[in-house]
């Protein structure tokens, strides 16, 4: 099997919603699944992209992605990546794609000067954890993820419209 990675583009943005939604119901979060296929455009491909994707290909056919974006490390100085969803399907797994997914990513890092690449793993997803430190991740432990989203988000930001 052939494997290549290739940067998406807008033709591929009904792929990049249905593997979402293959990664949702993996997840087993599905009904948490609400973006609408205009407003990602914008978001991926627009004239501001604020996030990117790439592509991972078995045999010419498009298998799974990676949509990443930049952080940044006020501790290097240095912009990191932040994988924010990783997905291969199933009847695709096993033959080296998601390492190569994994691995472009590293690559972009590195080339863009970044000090990190960093992402979030959901506790349960035993197999995940397994083939991330065998890449040479570590986990962070230490550090909790915080969220504001929906209704606290709305009521936070309305706070600095009180000021």
């Amino acid at each position: 099997m052939s494997i290549a990675i290739r940067p998406a583009t807008p033709a591929d943005l009904p792929l990049i919603g249905a593997l979402i939604h293959e990664l949702a119901v993996y997840e087993k979060l599905a009904h948490e699944v609400r973006f609408d296929l205009a407003v990602m455009e914008q978001h991926l491909f627009g004239p501001h992209p604020m996030a990117e994707v790439v592509m991972g290909e078995l045999d010419g056919v498009a298998q799974g992605f990676a949509l990443f974006f930049h952080n940044f490390s006020t501790f290097e100085g240095r912009p990191g990546i932040y994988l924010e969803d990783l997905f291969v399907r199933p009847e695709a797994r096993g033959a080296g794609l998601g390492k190569a997914l994994l691995a472009e990513l590293a690559r972009l890092a590195v080339e863009r000067g970044c000090a990190r690449f960093e992402w979030s793993v959901l506790d349960w997803n035993t197999p995940s954890i397994g083939f991330y430190r065998a890449l040479g991740a570590r986990a962070m432990d230490d550090w909790t993820v915080m969220r504001v989203d929906g209704a606290a988000l709305a009521a936070l930001a309305k706070l600095a419209e009180a000021r």
